[in-house]
């Protein structure tokens, strides 16, 4: 049985008839940039998050970068990032010439709060949280955290999309929650797309203005401003995933606890889950000491399997400027050499699953031979 890291066109499939009805009325429509379909996904999402105000772009990139100029945050200015994360999220920081101060993750892969205000300069403008593989982050300390020292805070929600934390959904906690629906995301497009969502009106007036070219009316521009508008395409074709979001979402949270329940090798550190926090399993992330070892034997049981990340960004050739060294966040490094994403995606039978756990299992006892 051959295994991939995910199947996309599973999921298409399932809703196919009401994928290509949407498109078919963005080819008819005559209008494919902002226009009615972008309109009333940016409504449709709002509510859904619970937020009132919700901007689409071209990407979860550019949501994260345009809400870090929106605050003015620039040169000289830091922001307080997890070490672990995707670069994009520092990214966000540093194409605004700011700097990321990076804080190491707790056991949930998320940023370990209790470390946040060792970080905090007088430079200090934002925490930038990264709700990574799914799960909402530890959200009640870091809001304290923030409101004690006047600091922002800019969700990057790439993969928690309807994941909470104590009832109150990922991206609502500050004053930016940056999705990303890259088509791999639990609320994925068919191409490259993206939003923020905010309860600020005159924040979400700037993101719309900076998403075109800095104007509100055609040619009058009151800003610098960039082309970064979510197309009418994506927007139809987001919308109907938006109606399916929480059965793909209950469906992988079924997969994950059959991995869970089912995989007994004692050298693979399972992944937890918080008090109050829930998690959309946008990756099932475990933990070897012997990692590439395991993802080797795997391969050659036709199980694709994937790292996510085998390089932190304080290690990236692209921030060598910033002078971080290999030792100085042990914790990132050690899961960055530990941690494997297993299958996991819309449409995944019972059985490829058990194959899967099946293998892992077989790992352990023929490694003790």
């Amino acid at each position: 049985m051959q295994i991939k890291c995910n199947i996309l066109d599973r999921q298409f499939q399932m809703y196919q008839s009401e994928y290509e009805e949407a498109a078919l009325r963005v080819l008819r429509s005559g209008w494919y940039v902002l226009g009615n379909e972008v309109r009333q996904f940016e409504e449709e999402f709002a509510k859904f998050t619970g937020r009132k105000y919700c901007v689409g772009l071209n990407s979860g990139l550019d949501a994260l970068i345009m809400s870090v100029r929106a605050l003015g945050i620039g040169a000289g200015d830091e922001v307080i990032v997890q070490a672990n994360t995707y670069i994009a999220t520092v990214l966000g920081i540093t194409e605004n010439e700011a700097v990321p101060v990076f804080v190491e993750p707790d056991k949930y892969f998320n940023m370990d709060a209790d470390r946040i205000e060792q970080a905090i300069s007088d430079r200090t403008k934002a925490i930038m949280v990264t709700h990574l593989y799914g799960q909402a982050s530890n959200m009640a300390p870091i809001v304290e955290i923030a409101r004690r020292h006047h600091l922002e805070i800019i969700e990057d929600c790439a993969q928690s999309h309807g994941a909470c934390f104590c009832g109150k959904m990922t991206g609502t906690f500050g004053i930016a929650g940056c999705f990303s629906f890259y088509p791999t995301k639990n609320l994925g497009a068919f191409g490259d797309a993206g939003a923020v969502v905010t309860d600020d009106e005159a924040f979400a007036d700037k993101i719309r203005m900076m998403r075109n070219y800095g104007s509100k009316v055609r040619y009058h521009n009151d800003i610098e401003g960039i082309n970064s508008r979510l197309d009418e395409m994506q927007a139809a074709l987001l919308r109907v995933k938006l109606t399916h979001l929480k059965e793909l979402n209950d469906e992988r949270k079924t997969l994950a606890i059959r991995y869970s329940e089912g995989i007994t090798n004692p050298e693979i550190v399972l992944p937890g889950l918080r008090d109050g926090a829930d998690s959309i399993y946008h990756q099932y992330v475990v933990r070897c000491s012997m990692r590439d070892a395991l993802q080797k034997a795997l391969e050659q049981k036709d199980i694709q399997t994937q790292i996510h990340y085998p390089i932190p960004p304080h290690l990236a050739r692209c921030y060598a400027h910033l002078g971080h060294k290999r030792g100085e966040y042990p914790i990132t490094e050690s899961y960055a050499d530990e941690v494997l994403s297993l299958p996991l995606y819309t449409g995944m039978t019972f059985a490829e699953q058990d194959y899967v756990i099946s293998q892992i299992n077989a790992w352990t006892l023929e490694g003790k031979k």
